[in-house]
């Protein structure tokens, strides 16, 4: 396919990029089927199909509108489309060249753009857990749907950390909310890899991923939280400390494991950081990767309560985004757990990272439909692997919702 870009784009890197990309598409609409904007709305510019042409022409040149942006503003960037589009095209990288552009020209409104601005610093900035712990505290004063998004105050064993040392050591990324939020998703990582006989480190200095703010319009502030990250984890990826070398860089949340993990494309161009943004990327495991080799360590310690009747819903980021499809509930059968996959397990949930708050009604929509076909299963418990996912289902429904490597530790306990 011949396409023209516009002249001031046509030449630079991501104009060559997003050329190759649009080269591949053939428009056959499989993708359709699969978008669950387009299954909920069925308008044809809010499915992969339709925002590739809208790309496209912004691309070229064309105007850009507010509605353009209303369109890619709709996309929960699931990635759905590229594990069943038959030709590979890359539309995650797409999207981002698009929306990056369609942010620069479209001015949004006063209101829009300081809900997005407080999501950008507020979320990742050190005051928001002295903010949660005052909406903890006044929770039950809170309108219902405002008190949906607030947990409750977390126990004492999330705050339990193991002591011992091992010579098999990780570091993990704490995450930005996570720690306020859902602290217990953190240190039952760190006991249950402690029980495998590997020791998690933790770098102070990091912070968010960056996929926050690249989502929110603010590349260069992700870029820079790449970076900070890389600083941060660098002399314990090159055993430069005291505390010995990591033998990979571990997330518990799907969404993080896929940004670390693309750290060396988004940074490649970058001559003082490409060569250790693709180190960390190498060395980028989402915790269920290491769970196939957890399983013969922690088989025979599975002494403590377990709930044993789990419907699980696999993060998009981690199914489309890093295809790690299959890798949890595997990892937890083998344990001796009762997993369902319900239907639908392919489409989004509508949580998205700040989807869900930007778009309430199309992701509330979302919800109720995952809600409604993990709910046929009859679980115990509904099992993820991303603290969105979890904070956003646990809204909807009295059934408890965990992080999969909560469950292994109660079991563990």
């Amino acid at each position: 396919m011949q396409t023209q870009l516009a002249a001031e784009f046509r030449n630079t890197r991501e104009g060559e990029e997003a050329e190759a990309i649009l080269r591949q598409c053939v428009h056959c609409g499989f993708c359709l089927a699969t978008c669950p904007t387009y299954l909920l709305l069925g308008d044809e510019l809010d499915s992969p199909r339709g925002r590739i042409y809208l790309m496209k022409q912004v691309l070229e040149g064309a105007a850009v509108t507010r509605k353009t942006q209303l369109h890619l503003d709709r996309c929960l960037t699931c990635r759905n489309c590229e594990t069943t589009c038959p030709s590979g095209v890359a539309y995650g990288r797409l999207f981002d060249i698009g929306r990056r552009i369609v942010e620069e020209r479209v001015a949004r409104a006063p209101a829009d753009k300081v809900v997005r601005s407080a999501l950008r610093g507020g979320l990742t900035s050190p005051l928001f857990k002295p903010a949660l712990a005052l909406g903890q505290s006044v929770r039950a004063l809170l309108p219902a749907a405002l008190a949906a998004k607030v947990p409750p105050r977390s126990d004492a064993r999330a705050h339990r950390w193991p002591q011992r040392e091992h010579a098999r050591k990780v570091l993990l990324l704490l995450g930005c909310v996570q720690p306020a939020l859902m602290p217990n998703i953190n240190s039952a990582t760190a006991r249950v890899l402690d029980a495998a006989g590997i020791q998690t480190l933790v770098a102070d200095a990091a912070g968010c991923c960056g996929a926050l703010r690249t989502h929110l319009g603010d590349v260069a502030g992700g870029l820079a939280d790449a970076r900070r990250n890389i600083d941060a984890w660098w002399p314990l990826v090159q055993g430069l400390t005291a505390q010995g070398k990591v033998e990979a860089i571990v997330m518990n949340a799907s969404a993080c494991g896929l940004a670390v993990k693309e750290y060396g494309q988004a940074l490649a161009h970058d001559p003082e950081y490409a060569d250790r943004a693709a180190r960390v990327s190498a060395l980028a495991r989402d915790l269920c990767e290491l769970l196939p080799a957890l399983v013969p360590a922690l088989a025979g310690k599975l002494r403590g309560p377990r709930t044993r009747k789990l419907a699980y819903h696999p993060p998009c980021t981690l199914q489309h985004g890093q295809r790690l499809a299959g890798q949890v509930e595997q990892g937890l059968r083998a344990l001796g757990f009762e997993v369902s996959l319900p239907a639908e397990s392919h489409l989004c949930c509508g949580s998205a990272g700040t989807y869900s708050l930007l778009q309430p009604e199309l992701a509330t929509q979302l919800r109720e439909r995952k809600l409604a076909q993990l709910a046929a299963v009859e679980p115990q418990a509904i099992v993820s692997a991303n603290i969105g996912c979890i904070q956003h289902l646990q809204a909807g429904t009295a059934t408890p919702v965990r992080h999969w490597v909560e469950v292994l530790d109660e079991a563990l306990a």
